[in-house]
């Protein structure tokens, strides 16, 4: 169902403008106008004016309407529905094969905001915001956890190997964000690379790991909160013997904690940026404290008694897969790439200072920890706490608590840019509704994307326990991150139209072998027989032979423009199997949870979001076809003619 339009050429210079527009490499493809009968040609302007950063002049941004939600001509009525619904095979075909690309994701589809989001931003402040999203409470819990159960006084270890992992992806991260600078972060790289089928799994993941993300660091809050007026974690919550268990604790605090970071993140990416870098200032100084009074009181000893590995190398490994929650949130940063100044050099520098830093602070907080107290009598859950108060440094408890907060509350400022960022881009491909894709014209901030997930975040906050929300694991996160990784490697070695039949065979069958074994080094790790030494030796010599194939044998098709991955394949490759390693480390409920997510996900981009995306792909443009009739000279500007 095509909807009938007509097209108008206002300006007298229009023809200059719309060659110029085709020319860009920017230009590739228009949105497309369902919405009116009589579209005006300034789509393309509109697009080279959103990329040059000024406000576009129209319709009012508070509004709310059928057409802002369901543009698509799938869903202006029920038969049209209905007819889409008995093509569904089809478009699904289509989808699974379609690929966009970086000219679309940083270029063609800002146009579907209205308003540009505002360049603003400098490596030190994503360096700032990369602090602040990754150094949050997890580093305070997980370490007394994990040193105490499973690493012992070899728990820096386990935060070297986690960090090495998160390292690794922050790389492939920083190659993608410079060449496709878009505020869709992994969601863009996947589309562009891998097709919109692997892009709408990762952009699920991704909105289901905001809003539970956030909520529970919603939650979190509270409980850090009384624990600093030396409460019970629970005595700031609302108990409601009705409802049921783990669902009975209302927590309005967490609400308002939520709503009041989703604001000041409204306001803008500058103002939100300088409050974070200065609330980075103060945990700076509280991880000083931390490491300066614990190595006061390091006593080497406890390091070696009874031994440096009470576990053994699995259990470093154990701890590694834990703590590795504690470096999420660095790919927040990748999202603000359409809002920095220059980010083919920023977002390198931003992404790779700020993980290098918070790996070499983990190491050294857990190092103070364990050598401050014997790891047999660590306190699994208030670890600092307890080490400082057996030091004489009971007041120390209150330092820890403050740095906890403000560690979360930065994590909660900068999950709310970030995560708005990735939904904007998704409604700007349609898969979602285009409303969430509007940015507001005086604070250039996708408000009504970030009113979304804070709903969202909140309404989960004031019911879901902590256990609750735990139980929707993360393993998202490290699927997305292998996800990105194999899109790097298919960056560097296929382009579409140009990369020979045999090299493509070649370059898949060894990618398969570094994938096929990365799986298999992880279940075999995870098996009965994981102390026999066999299996590693085949699934590491297949992943060594596939790593050294795409190096040998295959030819890379493609180089970075700017900033491009060091040791490629080899860095990539290993982010890879260091991914799926650590996924193969959560239990079998959480792939159940993943599983039922994805079907749900599934289910929703077939009823609506293979639909929305194939009108959007295959309804021609207003302004394609102004521009393929100016260029050929059929018409003059000014004219009107039907589309």
């Amino acid at each position: 169902m095509q909807p009938d339009r007509t097209v108008t050429a206002p300006h007298d210079n229009i023809g200059n403008e719309l060659q110029s527009s085709r020319n860009s490499s920017i230009f590739t493809r228009q949105i497309p106008a369902f919405a009116s009968t009589r579209v005006q040609v300034p789509i393309p302007i509109a697009c080279a004016a959103m990329a040059a950063g000024e406000p576009q002049q129209g319709r009012r941004y508070w509004r709310w309407s059928k057409a802002d939600f369901f543009p698509e001509p799938s869903f202006q009525s029920w038969r049209a529905y209905g007819g889409a619904l008995a093509a569904t095979v089809p478009r699904l075909r289509d989808r699974v094969a379609a690929r966009s690309s970086e000219a679309v994701e940083a270029g063609t589809l800002l146009a579907e905001s209205e308003n540009p989001l505002r360049r603003c931003l400098s490596w030190v402040d994503l360096a700032f915001l990369g602090f602040g999203s990754v150094v949050g409470s997890g580093v305070f819990v997980l370490t007394g956890q994990e040193a105490r159960f499973d690493a012992g006084p070899a728990i820096p270890l386990a935060y070297a190997a986690a960090g090495f992992s998160a390292l690794l992806s922050s790389f492939c991260y920083a190659e993608l964000a410079t060449e496709i600078p878009s505020a869709g972060g992994s969601f863009s790289y996947l589309r562009v690379e891998l097709g919109d089928m692997a892009a709408f799994l990762a952009a699920g993941n991704i909105l289901l790991e905001a809003v539970v993300g956030a909520a529970g660091l919603g939650r979190s809050w509270t409980s850090y909160l009384a624990a600093l007026f030396g409460l019970d974690t629970d005595a700031l919550r609302i108990h409601v013997p009705a409802l049921a268990e783990g669902f009975n604790l209302l927590d309005p605090i967490a609400v308002v904690v939520l709503i009041c970071t989703s604001a000041l993140a409204m306001s803008g990416a500058r103002l939100t940026s300088t409050i974070n870098s200065l609330a980075s200032v103060i945990g700076i100084v509280i991880i000083a404290f931390v490491v300066g009074a614990g190595f006061s009181h390091f006593h080497s000893s406890n390091l070696v008694e009874p031994t440096f590995f009470p576990f053994g190398a699995a259990g470093v490994f154990r701890a590694a897969a834990v703590v590795y929650w504690s470096y999420t949130g660095f790919d927040m940063v990748a999202t603000m790439a359409e809002e920095t100044k220059n980010p083919g050099r920023d977002v390198p520098l931003g992404l790779l200072s700020s993980m290098s830093a918070i790996t070499v602070v983990y190491c050294a907080m857990s190092l103070a920890l364990v050598g401050m107290q014997r790891y047999s009598e660590i306190d699994p859950n208030a670890a600092y706490s307890v080490a400082f108060a057996a030091t004489g440094l009971k007041w120390a408890r209150y330092v820890v608590a403050l740095g906890a907060l403000k560690g979360m509350t930065s994590g909660l400022l900068v999950g709310a840019l970030g995560q708005a960022r990735y939904t904007t881009q998704i409604a700007r491909t349609h898969m979602i509704p285009p409303y969430f894709a509007l940015v507001h014209p005086r604070t250039g901030t996708p408000v009504y994307a970030t009113m979304a997930v804070t709903l969202g975040a909140a309404c989960v906050a004031l019911f879901s326990s902590l256990d609750v929300l735990a139980s929707v694991s993360s393993i998202s996160t490290l699927f997305i991150f292998a996800l990105v990784a194999v899109a790097l490697l298919v960056r560097r070695y296929y382009v579409a139209g140009k990369t020979p039949a045999k090299q493509l065979r070649t370059f898949l069958a060894f990618l398969a072998l570094v994938v096929l074994s990365s799986i298999g080094l992880s279940a075999y790790y995870n098996s009965r027989y994981a102390r026999r030494w066999p299996g590693y030796a085949v699934f590491g010599v297949g992943w060594a032979a596939g790593a050294a194939g795409l190096a040998l044998a295959a030819k890379q098709q493609r180089q970075p423009k700017v900033y491009g991955v060091p040791l490629m394949p080899w860095l990539p490759a290993m982010s890879v199997a260091t991914n799926l390693f650590l996924m193969g480390s959560l239990g079998s409920m959480a792939y159940l949870r993943f599983g039922i997510c994805t079907v749900a996900m599934l289910v929703y981009y077939v009823l609506f979001g293979v639909h929305a995306t194939y009108d959007v792909a295959h309804s021609a443009t207003a302004a394609d076809v102004v521009a393929e009739n100016v260029e050929q000279g059929k018409i003059v500007p000014g004219s009107t003619l039907p589309a």
